[in-house]
């Protein structure tokens, strides 16, 4: 089993509709989640010549996950009936 970060981004107001989406996904994903995550608030890159927050016109990551999968497909696979708002990207997490 190899760990893999799922970001999310986008963002739609949480109304009832969009909330029992996510359970319902949350519920299908099950034990496979290593960390179910969070919504994630203001952030900030930061590179040698210094910092700029990220605004969202720069499509900035809104959410994460972690969960464990056999491989890259299988973590694909995991996302089926995720309520997607603009896109989720997949990460595998790599050993040192």
């Amino acid at each position: 089993m190899s760990k893999f970060i799922l970001l999310f981004q986008g963002y739609q107001e949480p109304t009832a509709e969009v909330m029992a989406a996510w359970q319902g996904w949350f519920a299908k994903v099950g034990e496979s989640f290593i960390d179910s995550g969070n919504p994630l608030g203001a952030g900030r890159e930061v590179t040698k010549s210094g910092s700029t927050a990220l605004t969202p016109d720069m499509n900035p990551a809104t959410g994460y996950c972690i969960v464990n999968a056999e491989d890259l497909d299988a973590a694909e696979r995991l996302l089926e009936g995720c309520p997607i708002i603009d896109s989720a990207r997949i990460y595998q997490a790599m050993a040192m």
